[in-house]
């Protein structure tokens, strides 16, 4: 069972779901960022860092990360995520890559 840690901006929290599940479904233990779902609350400067160090974790927790990078977008801190799993010699998925192979 591989771990993966799913990376991408949360503009595709939906598409983050469903891969989830789909790769859940494959045997593969997912992990995910914090979708933001509670309206109208304002999140403090010391909780979003707390949120980044957990992706972080789960990043160094992976065997791989896959990246959502849906019409090829990627962000700035999508491109931060990748770049720490390559310093920890993670394997990087693309998500691009697994729909052209169907």
């Amino acid at each position: 069972m591989q771990i993966i840690t799913l990376c991408g901006s949360l503009k595709f929290k939906k598409e983050m779901m469903i891969i989830a599940e789909k790769m859940a479904l494959e045997g593969h233990c997912i992990l995910t960022p914090v979708y933001p779902i509670l309206e109208n609350v304002e999140r403090t400067e010391e909780q979003l860092i707390k949120l980044k160090e957990a992706h972080f974790r789960r990043i160094e927790l992976s065997d791989a990360i896959l990246v959502i990078n849906v019409n090829n977008y990627i962000g700035n801190s999508t491109n931060l995520e990748i770049e720490y799993a390559k310093k920890l010699g993670k394997e990087i998925i693309y998500y691009t890559d697994l729909i052209n192979k169907d």
